[in-house]
């Protein structure tokens, strides 16, 4: 348990560093106007109470860390000083992608999180201030605005990052089916491409794809998922039916959910044609297409007005057809080479580090083997010198070479 609860001050830090708190913008006060001003004790003020706690999130984060043996491993043999100083943090680019993949996506969900509560916190500070000044509320709604707008960023910078990093996962999988390619011979190079095609194909065999946020895709969603009669269908209904905690807006986790039938269409975990990182992809892919019909005021959340203005539009109704990620293509031949000469590249200079090391090794071996010799060297001379003594009658030697004194018997 020591280790886990080193790991929960490590993550405390880093979420620390993520939302590091903002100071509030001085406001210039007429002094003329003001009377009896009392010195203040102390010139730091606190940030104000957000009640945003993060106690989930990093119990989470445990658990998903938990899951990697490096890490773990790792986590057992540090101490705190190792934590507090961030060195621990550069084992975090080691662990797997699976795991750094949940991790990046239990960040988006946490920031999205706090999003929401600052916009309650906002929400309820509304009306409340009054004459401007340094008043508690006044504070609070600085330090808030500030937070959302950071956070806002960040789900931004998320997304873009997250583009990046498919692309690469999409090459990454491509070259490593070419460098396996080069290990076959004609024979089996030939069965093997033929079966890449065959499960291509087969992949790309699926129903029609709804386009996200029409339609006759929340239809679906209302007759196969809500269980009601497709003729009854309500916009207004339908947004309060999965407005899932009743806070009057849709989140980026209450719309990917609507997308589930559609997903469900094209793959399955128990096909091996089908990759289930692509399938969640997919599923950004179709919230960010929504966020950006939808969300006219551009803070990530659907309100019930944004939602039914998009249901008038004709694109709601007569919408084009939705591509799906096996009908695109994300990287060009030239990008592909460029992406094998920098793994290449990397290759080389690893390669080059594992040969310096190896000298190294077989230098410190070859220093090892030269003192053992001469340390051996040296006994036998002096069990040589020893023996000599013996033979001439002088008394042997002690270990730092004086006369040994024997008593006459």
């Amino acid at each position: 348990m020591r280790w886990r609860t080193i790991l929960l001050q490590y993550c405390f830090l880093l979420i620390t560093c993520l939302l590091t708190a903002l100071e509030a913008v001085p406001i210039d006060i007429d002094k003329t106007k003001v009377q009896n001003i009392h010195p203040v004790e102390s010139a730091k003020i606190e940030p104000p109470d957000t009640g945003l706690y993060y106690d989930e999130y990093l119990k989470q984060v445990i658990d998903v860390l938990e899951t990697d043996k490096h890490f773990r491993e790792k986590l057992q043999k540090a101490d705190i000083e190792e934590i507090k100083s961030g060195r621990l943090s550069k084992e975090l680019d080691l662990v797997s992608h699976h795991v750094r993949t949940k991790l990046d996506e239990l960040k988006r969900q946490e920031v999205g999180r706090l999003r929401m509560l600052i916009k309650a916190k906002l929400d309820s500070l509304q009306g409340n201030a009054g004459i401007i000044g340094m008043s508690h509320s006044n504070t609070d709604k600085i330090f808030l605005l500030s937070l959302s707008f950071y956070a806002t960023s960040d789900l931004e910078h998320y997304d873009k990052t997250r583009h990046e990093e498919f692309k690469k996962y999409e090459m990454m999988k491509e070259h490593e089916r070419r460098e396996y390619l080069k290990t076959l011979n004609e024979e089996k190079r030939k069965e093997e491409e033929s079966k890449f095609e065959e499960m291509k194909k087969k992949h790309e065999n699926h129903p029609k794809v709804n386009h996200p946020g029409s339609k006759d895709q929340l239809k679906e969603v209302w007759e196969e998922t809500d269980g009601l009669d497709p003729n009854d269908f309500d916009p207004k209904t339908f947004f309060k039916l999965h407005d899932v905690n009743s806070d009057g807006f849709l989140d980026e986790q209450e719309l990917e959910a609507l997308f589930t039938k559609e997903l469900e269409k094209v793959y399955d975990p128990k096909n091996e044609e089908d990759d289930m990182v692509e399938m969640e992809e997919e599923r950004l892919r179709m919230r960010e297409h929504v966020m950006n019909e939808v969300d006219t005021n551009k803070d990530r959340l659907v309100t019930l007005e944004e939602f039914l203005k998009a249901t008038e539009k004709k694109e709601f109704l007569e919408p084009d057809s939705w591509e799906t990620l096996d009908q695109q293509q994300f990287f060009t031949e030239e990008e592909l080479k460029e992406y094998e000469n920098i793994i290449a590249l990397q290759e080389n200079e690893l390669k080059k580090k594992a040969d310096e090391l190896q000298k190294q090794k077989e230098e410190l071996q070859r220093q090892h083997d030269q003192l053992e010799a001469q340390k051996l060297e040296y006994h036998q001379v002096i069990q040589q010198m020893e023996q000599k003594k013996l033979q001439q009658g002088i008394p042997p030697s002690g270990p730092a070479g004086e006369l040994k004194f024997e008593p006459r018997m």
